[in-house]
């Protein structure tokens, strides 16, 4: 996907000029959220290596400017999310749908951020990761096993999606765009 379709979405949603948009990229380590990140961006995803700390990747365009944080998701940096969460316009939470070993931690994680509230009625994207794979449990079953549809104080969606082939990643920003809290700074 390349960012001048976000941004050209964006741009038709646009309503103050400069208007800054916020997204907030989380989820365990080893989800793909930097592979997601660079599809997003346009660059090379041949060489990725876990990230320690975090990237932040701006995006700017047309009056928009495009936060993207990638936090490194680390058991021993999560406690550090909470740093980023002031002003955050939409949350995206990615989830490797082909590690069953870990949909406990990823749901304990998730209903810790959605408690939060400076996140109070944030609206959540769940990037359902890793697609490609065989191994990978459809976006709809993970959506049952963390218990999403007990979410009522927020907009939200699942997106299937593969970071690597790009599947899903641009109707998932659509979403984004179609959701994004505009102007409540």
């Amino acid at each position: 996907m390349h960012p001048k379709g976000l941004l050209s979405i964006l741009r038709r949603l646009k309503q103050t000029p400069e208007q800054e948009v916020r997204l907030l990229l989380l989820g365990l380590d080893n989800a793909g959220k930097t592979t997601l990140l660079k599809q997003l961006a346009a660059e090379d995803i041949s060489h990725i290596t876990p990230t320690q700390g975090f990237n932040i990747k701006s995006v700017q365009s047309a009056g928009f400017k495009l936060n993207v944080w990638d936090i490194g998701g680390q058991r021993k940096i999560r406690p550090y999310w909470r740093n980023y969460f002031e002003d955050t316009d939409l949350l995206i939470y990615v989830i490797d749908s082909s590690d069953k070993k870990r949909f406990d931690e990823t749901s304990l994680e998730l209903s810790e951020l959605l408690d939060e509230d400076k996140l109070a009625a944030v609206p959540l994207l769940i990037f359902a990761n890793k697609q490609d794979l065989m191994t990978a449990t459809p976006a709809s079953e993970l959506a049952e096993s963390l218990y999403l549809h007990t979410i009522r104080d927020r907009m939200w969606q699942v997106q299937a999606c593969s970071a690597v082939t790009a599947e899903g990643v641009q109707d998932g920003m659509t979403w984004v765009c179609r959701n994004i809290r505009f102007g409540k700074k």
